[in-house]
């Protein structure tokens, strides 16, 4: 690559005012993020889901998660109806699961791959880190359904990530420093 390459391709392009839906994107999907699925059961007992990459973990005690969903979801229904929901955060090797969920219609949970929480709602077989929670809050902001759940139950494993960075899912890459000492 030559010197004017390489400068072109460390720069960051102009300042936008008033950034577009579609500058949002393109900020934000420079941000490396992990990829769960998310699951609901309405009042009616039906089994409801969606991929979101907009998981946090908001508190610790108490253990409260955060996530996003588009507004007017059939699983923000789902889980508004029912006052809980589960997270399932996928491994690298779960891309398929995470496409299945990430479109609209669709029988998601139509193969054997999914097993119950305690409370009975559906999470992903294999998943890297499952949680139940119970709805504390929910927020409507701009074009999104915001849900804050106090964790009840949870259980990890081990491996390997999918993750999720410019429209495309791949796996995180261990530099092979020590662990970094939690700090929160």
């Amino acid at each position: 690559m030559s010197p004017s390459e390489a400068s072109t391709t460390s720069r960051l392009g102009p300042w936008t005012s008033e950034p577009t839906g579609l500058d949002m994107r393109n900020t934000m999907g420079r941000y490396l993020t992990g990829v769960a699925v998310v699951t609901a059961v309405d009042a009616a007992g039906a089994h409801h889901g969606s991929t979101i990459s907009s998981l946090q973990s908001i508190s610790l005690e108490p253990p409260i998660l955060m996530l996003a969903l588009n507004f007017g979801t059939r699983t923000g229904a789902a889980l508004q109806e029912g006052g809980r929901f589960a997270i399932s955060i996928l491994g690298a090797k779960q891309e398929a699961i995470a496409r299945r969920f990430a479109v609209r219609g669709g029988e998601r949970f139509a193969d054997g791959e999914f097993e119950g929480t305690p409370g009975g709602i559906p999470v992903v077989e294999g998943a890297l880190a499952q949680a139940e929670c119970v709805l504390h809050e929910h927020h409507v902001i701009g074009d999104h359904d915001v849900f804050f759940g106090r964790v009840t139950a949870s259980r990890d494993r081990l491996g390997g990530p999918l993750a999720f960075l410019g429209g495309r899912f791949g796996d995180f890459r261990d530099f092979g420093h020590e662990e970094l000492p939690w700090w929160f």
